[in-house]
């Protein structure tokens, strides 16, 4: 088992498992973590498939943006607003 073979497949269960976090978890924060985990991962395998750019890309919009602005929308709401609508 080479060292490729290993990172690889590292890389790719670390993927698999943020992603299903992302699905599972209860707390919103928590999946968006999970999401720039997923996002992170899918770039360096990125970079082991030699598209550097690609990979810089995904994580300057994704996990750069996406995420933060996920983040930002999560943290600007009032928590009553969305407890109120729980019940």
């Amino acid at each position: 088992m080479t060292w490729e073979l290993f990172l690889f497949l590292f890389l790719a269960s670390s993927a698999l498992i943020s992603a299903l976090l992302v699905i599972a978890s209860k707390e919103v924060v928590h999946s968006v973590i999970a999401l720039a985990t997923c996002f992170i991962s899918i770039a360096a395998l990125f970079i082991m498939l030699s598209a550097e750019f690609v990979a810089i890309v995904q994580i300057l919009v994704y996990v750069g943006a996406v995420v933060v602005v996920i983040l930002f929308g999560i943290m600007l709401t009032k928590r009553e607003i969305m407890e109120s609508e729980k019940r």
